[in-house]
């Protein structure tokens, strides 16, 4: 089946409900280690605690890409079903998670939103090279990223933006507080509607050949076979984009985790307070701690609304590449290698700046991210066989997923141990991972996968 050109607000449609995708990964990595923080949880657990939500992709990921390839529905489609069930289940963890009684509770959530997300998140990586020729798959995915950083912008403000109506940054010992709660309400209700939008404004190909599209399904085979064969026989470009990934990725698992309590005690100097080191049942004790808690709280708000800002640069970067692609192409390997390099430049930065300043190192690592989502996938896609889209755009994630699981299993404590015990090492590590990963964009030599060559196809290397 022929292909045609999409127009942009059809582009637009079939990208909408990555709005609502970027809320829950806006709203967990911005505020669940504070969640973790403010539930009791000290600083180098964190990562471990985090470990849940890479898990859940390495799983999910690969079993929804195999299963949304089998799947057909006249009516739902081949990707949509999924996109439609991960929304309701997602809206409905973020709804609950900042009520989580406990840290295990908290953990246990993140494991289930994480879970989630990534049942939706997944088939929508496929739409793009189910949808669009060749050509205008760069555009799409492009497209993507700039939806997705209008969402990490307004989701990452949403805490500070309830608290400047009113709702209180103050709560108990061990209490999330009420603007973080109105907030994931807030992100829980985007979710479900942005990916209803996307589900009834967007149509799908159905099977080129239903006859052998039908027959491939009755054929007895395994799943964990088909998996294992598959990663077997990855094209190399796939494995090269692989080492790129593992170094990206461990920097902004790093930036999720650990943001937050080393820019609220390094730039802000309003570390979390230890309810150990004060004796609540003395009335100054308990108003000191409360007064640093609040401290604490109001300076996370500005670490999340400063975290925003990568969101809002990451869209304007894709916005200039939406306009630029949509007409000509780009060298995908050198934009992501500079990309990378200045996402780098700012991790280094924080390192040096004030308060005031802390946006502008966000303004540079939002020009990675907003790279990250889209040149790696536009290169795969011109790699991989079509048929077999959403399984290679789910083991793909495997090198989203190791580097997040090694960080959190003591990657990044490790590391950073090496540089001192100062808790804005883990960000100087994210900058050194950046870097890394721009270099070894040097790997990539397939010339389809580096620019759009036409009808040709051009064998992997």
């Amino acid at each position: 089946m022929k292909k045609r050109i999409l127009g942009f607000w059809e582009i637009w449609n079939m990208s909408f409900g990555f709005l609502g995708i970027q809320f829950g990964f806006a709203l967990q990595g911005g505020f669940m280690s504070r969640i973790f923080q403010t539930l009791g949880a000290n600083e180098h657990d964190i990562p471990i605690l985090w470990i849940a939500a890479p898990l859940t992709g390495l799983l999910v990921q690969p079993i929804i890409g195999y299963m949304s390839d089998r799947t057909w529905s006249p009516k739902w489609g081949r990707r949509r079903p999924y996109f439609l069930v991960g929304a309701i289940l997602s809206s409905i963890a973020l709804f609950f998670v900042p009520y989580s009684p406990a840290l295990w509770v908290a953990a246990g959530f993140l494991w289930v939103l994480d879970a989630s997300i990534n049942i939706s998140m997944e088939p929508f990586r496929a739409l793009v090279a189910d949808k669009l020729v060749e050509s205008q798959r760069t555009y799409g995915f492009v497209m993507q990223t700039l939806i997705i950083g209008i969402g990490t912008w307004v989701a990452s403000n949403l805490p500070w933006m309830v608290s400047q109506f009113g709702v209180s940054d103050s709560a108990d010992v061990g209490v999330v507080p009420d603007s973080v709660k109105v907030a994931f309400a807030i992100g829980a209700f985007v979710f479900l509607i942005s990916i209803l939008y996307t589900v009834f404004t967007t149509s799908e190909y159905p099977p080129e050949d239903m006859e052998e599209f039908e027959r491939e399904k009755k054929q007895k085979s395994s799943f964990v076979s088909d998996i294992v064969n598959n990663i077997g026989n990855m094209p190399k470009t796939m494995k090269k984009l692989g080492v790129i990934q593992f170094f990206s990725w461990f920097a902004f698992f790093t930036m999720w985790s650990l943001a937050n309590p080393a820019l609220t005690e390094h730039v802000f100097d309003t570390p979390a307070p230890i309810e150990a080191n004060y004796n609540m049942s003395i009335p100054a004790d308990k108003e000191a701690f409360d007064v640093a808690n609040t401290s604490f709280q109001k300076s996370s708000n500005l670490v999340g609304s400063a975290m925003g800002v990568y969101g809002l640069s990451s869209m304007a970067f894709a916005l200039l590449l939406v306009f630029y692609t949509s007409k000509r192409n780009i060298n995908r390997k050198y934009v992501h290698m500079m990309s990378l390099f200045i996402g780098g430049t700012g991790f280094l930065l924080m390192n040096i700046v004030s308060p005031e300043q802390l946006k502008y190192c966000f303004i540079l690592i939002g020009i990675a991210w907003g790279s990250i989502l889209s040149m790696p996938y536009a290169m795969l896609s011109s790699s991989v066989d079509p048929k077999k889209m959403g399984m290679f755009m789910g083991i793909f994630n495997m090198f989203i997923v190791i580097p997040q699981v090694i960080a959190a299993l003591g990657g990044i404590n490790a590391i950073s141990s090496l540089l001192g015990d100062k808790a804005i090492n883990a960000m100087t590590v994210a900058g050194i991972s950046l870097v890394l990963a721009g270099l070894s964009n040097l790997l990539i030599t397939n010339k389809a996968a580096i620019s759009y060559q036409g009808e040709t196809v051009i064998a992997d290397e």
